[in-house]
């Protein structure tokens, strides 16, 4: 019996191989075979909700089965982020990631995952540009001049953002940086307050994304001095991009990506990928995502991967050299 067993072990054994890996092939094959859910850190109502249940809406038409929202806000997102990093990758837990994703292990280090290597990138979505703005009573028109104000007064001009560590915030810090000024940063829980002390000339200059300032600018109540994407934005053609202006160190743009857990299977992104890329073709979709001021990206996995992994060292260093706390 063992030499009959030895005679017929090395032809069974290809197939043994084949038979334990039939069910991770049918798997991914059968996939999606249940509800797909889209995780969102933060509250209804919000862009990164609004991209998702763009993105929701759109797979579950072309995946063949119900895709939803599921938003765990608190905690800055961590709570929301680390649930998908824990979550069995399988493809039916996934995160919608906005771009405070890449700084969650530099302002909070005790947190347990890390924003590349606990997820498997599916797609970046969309980037969302911002603008630098100014009340029209301050006495600049260009980046130059107002550069130039801001060293003839160190301290004496101040910008604001959303919150600490808020993209905002960053953007502010690393344009500090590049361009050599000391401006005052004002924190606020939420946009509104600050448009309003911004229109009224309290607050001197802002990053604030294309979509909610055009209307002020329309009016003329704001002044746009630079778009801090490397593209100009098509909602505001005439403003120059911080590239164009020579400071190209300074760009910062707001993003949504798509994430699943780290390890899930390649052919499972792949698919989850394909139907993003479609998505983002469609004429409906791009105008829903153009009217929150943001451009649609797609692109492969890697690509996505390779992002965000620049976005978490880049951001890492403009926190730990500007020394930015939030616990």
């Amino acid at each position: 019996m063992k030499r009959l067993l030895s005679l017929l072990l090395p032809v069974l054994a290809p197939s043994l191989v084949l038979a334990a890996a039939a069910p991770h092939r049918a798997q991914a094959q059968a996939y999606p075979s249940q509800i797909v859910k889209i995780v969102v850190g933060y509250p209804p109502g919000g862009t990164t909700d609004v991209v998702a249940r763009l993105v929701a809406e759109s797979l579950t038409e072309r995946l063949g089965k119900t895709v939803i929202v599921e938003n765990r806000p608190g905690a800055s997102a961590t709570l929301a982020t680390d649930a998908v990093a824990k979550a069995a990758p399988d493809g039916y837990t996934l995160l919608m990631a906005s771009s405070a994703h890449a700084t969650l292990r530099a302002l909070f280090p005790k947190v347990s995952f890390d924003p590349v290597d606990d997820f498997a990138a599916v797609s970046l979505v969309a980037k969302t540009p911002y603008m630098m703005v100014v009340p029209p009573e301050l006495p600049v028109r260009t980046l130059a001049e107002l550069i130039a104000l801001a060293k003839s007064k160190p301290g004496g001009l101040a910008y604001a953002s959303s919150g600490m560590g808020t993209g905002q915030h960053l953007g502010g810090e690393l344009f500090k940086s590049v361009a050599g000024i000391d401006v005052l940063h004002v924190p606020y829980k939420g946009s509104g307050a600050i448009t309003s002390d911004l229109l009224s000339g309290r607050i001197q200059m802002m990053f604030e994304n294309v979509a909610i300032v055009l209307p002020h600018l329309k009016r003329g109540a704001l002044r746009a001095l630079a778009i801090t994407s490397a593209e100009r934005s098509p909602l505001a053609p005439d403003v120059p991009t911080l590239r164009e202006l020579g400071y190209q160190q300074a760009e910062v743009e707001g993003w949504f990506a798509l994430l699943a857990p780290a390890k899930t299977p390649t052919e499972i992104v792949r698919q989850l990928n394909d139907a993003v890329d479609a998505a983002l073709q469609s004429p409906s979709v791009r105008e829903r995502l153009a009217s929150l001021g943001a451009v649609p990206v797609g692109g492969t996995p890697q690509a996505a991967t390779d992002f965000v992994r620049t976005e978490r060292d880049k951001w890492s260093r403009v926190i730990s050299e500007a020394n930015i706390q939030v616990e």
